[in-house]
């Protein structure tokens, strides 16, 4: 083991000190391990060990669960919004949709779901066929149609947002271009609109490029021209920010702050230390002439990654997505265990069953994101259109019990009454025969 450790250190010594290596020999190289610090050795150790060797604890933090957990309904929601909308003519038969109810991850009946929100569709009858009967059609209610013109609206008014992160996003990459297919899968995550591709791109053409058809798998997105204003990533912004209100330059550098109650170990917390004083190196930067497993294409990537989630609406994108641009951004298969080996800047959800990474410091202790995205607006208006939606239909089960148990309570005093009117049939009774009986003596 002893020998082990020389040897690491030695050959460590060697890369860091060549004149010092020059005028000793191999063998003599212990004596001078012996007359360096402490600390120094640690940090020289800590730097030569693999970077896919340092291991951390996934803990769960249920304020950023909750976070996911919030987002849940109105997802669902939104996938059978989209499905619908993606009909021809945005209308479709009742049956075909509780045909999709598993495809949807749809938990509940769609009977069930379509009367708990009723703000989303129209129920009408209409033909299949002509001279067949007519069965339960759905269409978008008027509220929906209201909530996407809103949509547009939105989308319009932060087109230049939208175009920044399109540049961005190819700037990042190695060849700045990324398949047109690829970026439909983030459209949602990122905020772009539906027709981003066919409507938003052609109208800026100083910036952007499509290469082929989309849709057919061969089309690229690529970038035409290099904006040094896009190129600054939100580490370096924040460092300007902070200069001009002290005085003082700051130096570009994340901030990494673990929850209450999360510990690392000694040697990680060494490791982390050491690689935090290393110069920030910006994700736009050419990552070509380092070294994929050097502590500073760890620093690269991660603030690649700290960019790319600030640039996501809700500062969160499922990690399997972003597997899907390795190659693009130059990403190592095991990328994934980066966001839990810096635990202070990241966070894995592991909320339905997928692996989400979130940025820790765009949400506040209660799991609510602190700098809001301007396009996280049509999220907030979807929302409020299902919460009136569902006021709707919580009144009408509040007027519907309220109504059965007005006529229980008149079916109960009705019952109540009966037995009292027998009786004073009875007793009415009772008196006409007394009278009979006296008219018959009188009559005798």
């Amino acid at each position: 083991m002893q020998k082990k450790m020389r040897g690491i250190f030695t050959n460590t010594l060697r890369a860091r000190f060549p004149a010092q290596q020059s005028t000793m020999p191999l063998r003599h190289g212990h004596h001078l391990f012996l007359g360096i610090k402490t600390n120094t050795l640690r940090s020289l150790l800590l730097q030569s060990a693999p970077i896919s060797s340092l291991k951390v604890a996934w803990r769960k933090d249920q304020r950023l669960d909750g976070a996911i957990e919030r987002d849940k309904r109105w997802r669902m929601c939104f996938r059978v919004v989209r499905e619908l909308l993606n009909e021809p003519g945005q209308r479709m038969p009742l049956r075909y949709l509780e045909k999709r109810r598993e495809r949807l991850k749809l938990p509940i009946k769609v009977k069930t779901f379509i009367s708990r929100y009723p703000s989303l569709f129209d129920l009408y009858p209409d033909l299949l066929k002509p001279k067949s009967q007519p069965v339960p059609f759905l269409r978008p209610s008027p509220r929906l149609l209201d909530f996407i013109s809103h949509q547009s609206r939105i989308q319009a008014q932060h087109e230049p947002l939208i175009i920044s992160k399109l540049c961005k996003l190819l700037m990042m990459s190695k060849d700045r271009v990324i398949s047109a297919d690829k970026l439909s899968h983030v459209k949602r995550d990122f905020g772009f609109p539906d027709d981003f591709l066919c409507n938003l791109v052609p109208k800026y053409p100083q910036y952007l490029r499509l290469v082929g058809s989309p849709g057919e798998g061969q089309s690229f997105l690529e970038l035409v021209s290099w904006n040094e204003e896009f190129a600054r990533s939100v580490i370096e912004r924040k460092a300007e920010e902070e200069s001009k209100l002290t005085g003082i330059r700051m130096r570009p550098n994340f901030s990494v702050k673990l929850p209450p109650g999360y510990y690392l170990r000694k040697e990680m917390r060494e490791w982390v230390r050491d690689w935090l004083e290393l110069p920030y190196i910006s994700p736009y930067s050419d990552a070509s002439p380092l070294s994929q497993a050097s502590p500073e294409m760890e620093k690269r990537t991660v603030g690649l990654m700290h960019e790319l989630l600030s640039l996501s609406v809700f500062r969160r994108i499922q990690v399997p997505i972003i597997g899907k641009f390795c190659e693009e951004f130059r990403l190592s298969n095991a990328f994934g265990n980066m966001f839990t080996r810096h635990s202070g800047i990241f966070y894995v959800s592991l909320k339905g069953g997928v692996k989400t990474a979130m940025l820790r410091e765009a949400y506040d202790e209660l799991g609510e994101l602190v700098d809001r995205d301007p396009l996280s607006e049509i999220k907030e208006r979807f929302v409020e259109m299902l919460d009136e939606g569902h006021r709707d239909y919580l009144e009408k089960i509040r007027m519907k019990r309220e109504a059965m148990k007005r006529d229980l309570e008149l079916l109960a005093k009705r019952n109540s009454e009966q037995p009292m009117q027998e009786e004073y049939e009875e007793e009415d009774d009772d008196d006409d025969d007394d009278e009979e009986e006296e008219e018959e003596k009188e009559k005798f």
